[in-house]
């Protein structure tokens, strides 16, 4: 079993002392890997080019995919996964644009028509360790 210090060697950022443990669950397969991206406050920057502040890939674990981040600091954010099941590195979809690989956002946020607003996607870190659970979603 890892040790506390050895664990937070695993999350991705400059330890700050705000940590964000993302727990992807429903996964339908061990296949590729999920990618989880957390985003600033800035509703502008949710789920827009180049708009991320942290990105990590990491292998799928089935049914749950864990992955950790440590934050600049405590401060409102939203996260989106995939699941990317053939490592291509991209959210895949048919040529109508419906998704076909595994999706969620932070607070189980709505997609329903489109992609969800920042106000539903929104949480708030608080100092010290964080932790919150995306269900993850596959088309019919």
């Amino acid at each position: 079993m890892a040790t506390p210090a050895a664990a937070k060697q695993d999350c991705v950022g400059r330890d700050t002392g705000v940590r964000l443990t993302v727990e992807v669950g429903r996964l339908k397969s061990e296949t590729g890997e999920v990618t989880v991206t957390v985003y600033p406050s800035d509703p502008s920057r949710f789920l827009a080019p180049r708009g991320k502040l942290l990105r990590l890939r990491v292998p799928a674990s089935a049914p749950t995919t864990e992955a950790c981040f440590n934050l600049p600091k405590a401060d409102i954010y939203a996260v989106a996964v995939y699941h990317d099941a053939n490592g291509n590195h991209d959210f895949d979809r048919n040529a109508v644009g419906v998704p076909t690989e595994g999706y969620g956002f932070s607070n189980d946020a709505p997609s329903r028509f489109g992609v969800p607003s920042f106000d539903s996607a929104r949480f708030n870190v608080n100092s010290g360790e964080n932790t919150i659970r995306v269900r993850m979603r596959y088309g019919k």
